[in-house]
C-alpha cells in the first residue's frame, strides 16, 4: 500500500513516516503543497496525509486541485486547527478523515485502516458507461454505440482502468505501475503506443471522442462538451 505525507515538520515526517513503514506501507514524502500535488497527479496513492498549513501552496489548495482533476484517493488532513469551521471547511473541500496536532500514530494508523476498509467495501461495477461506449465486465465485452469492439487483453484493462477512472487524469506512470507492472522507464513510449491503439479503435470511427491526451501529463477519458 502507497502513503502519500505532505507535511513540512520533518520531526512529525519521522514519526509518521518510522510507523508507517513499520506498519508495512511505502511512504512518498512531500514537504511543500506544490510538490505534494505534482507526486498526487504522477502517481496512484491508496491514502494522501495532507497538512494543511504548507509551504508554496497551501494544504487546502492541493485538496481543492487534487479534487478538481479527479483524484479520488482518501484524503486525511493533519493540522493543529481543531474549530468546527475548520472542520466543515476541510470535509466540504473533499477530505475523508481529519486528525488535530498532537495526535498518536495509533489515531492515524486506525483512520487510515478504517479509510481502507472503507474502499473495500465498495463492489466494483460490473458495467462501466462513458457517453456511448458501454464496458461490460463479466463478459469482457465492449461496445461503442451497438457497435463490439475487439481489443487485445491489454488494450481491456487499458480501457476498464480508463473507465473506472473516468474525468480522472491518467498519468503515463500511472498506467505502467497499473497495467504494465514496471516501473515507468521515460526513455519508452510503450505506453503511448498502446493508447494510441486504443484510441484508434474506441474513437476513430465514432463520435464524441472520449480519449484525450493532457500535454505533458497522461490522458483523460471523457466527454467534453
Amino acid at each position: 500500500m502507497r502513503i502519500l505525507l505532505v507535511e513540512d515538520d520533518k520531526g512529525i515526517v519521522r514519526f509518521v513516516k518510522k510507523g508507517l513503514l513499520e506498519n508495512s506501507f511505502s511512504v512518498d514524502v512531500a514537504y511543500d503543497g506544490e510538490t505534494g500535488l505534482r507526486l498526487a497527479i504522477e502517481k496512484n496513492y491508496e491514502t494522501v496525509i495532507l497538512d494543511i498549513l504548507l509551504p508554496i501552496m497551501d494544504g487546502r489548495d492541493v485538496l481543492k486541485k487534487m479534487r478538481e482533476v479527479g483524484i479520488q484517493s482518501p484524503i486525511i488532513f493533519l493540522t493543529a486547527k481543531d474549530s468546527e469551521e475548520d472542520l466543515i471547511y476541510g470535509l466540504n473541500l473533499g477530505a475523508d478523515e481529519y486528525v488535530t496536532k498532537p495526535f498518536s500514530f495509533n489515531e492515524l494508523l486506525a483512520r487510515i485502516q478504517a479509510l481502507l476498509r472503507r474502499g473495500k467495501m465498495v463492489s466494483p461495477a460490473s458495467k462501466l458507461e462513458v457517453a456511448n461506449l458501454f464496458l461490460e465486465v463479466d463478459g469482457h465485452r465492449v461496445f461503442r454505440e451497438k457497435v463490439k469492439i475487439e481489443l487485445t487483453p491489454k488494450e481491456y484493462s487499458l480501457l476498464e482502468f480508463f473507465m473506472r477512472h473516468s474525468g480522472q487524469i491518467i498519468t503515463r506512470t500511472m498506467i505502467s505501475e497499473k497495467i504494465f507492472d514496471y516501473n515507468f522507464d521515460t526513455s519508452t513510449n510503450v505506453v503511448d503506443v498502446h493508447v494510441s491503439h486504443l484510441r484508434n479503435k474506441i474513437d476513430k470511427d465514432f463520435e464524441p471522442k472520449l480519449l484525450h491526451t493532457v500535454k505533458g501529463v497522461g490522458y483523460v477519458l471523457e466527454e467534453r462538451g
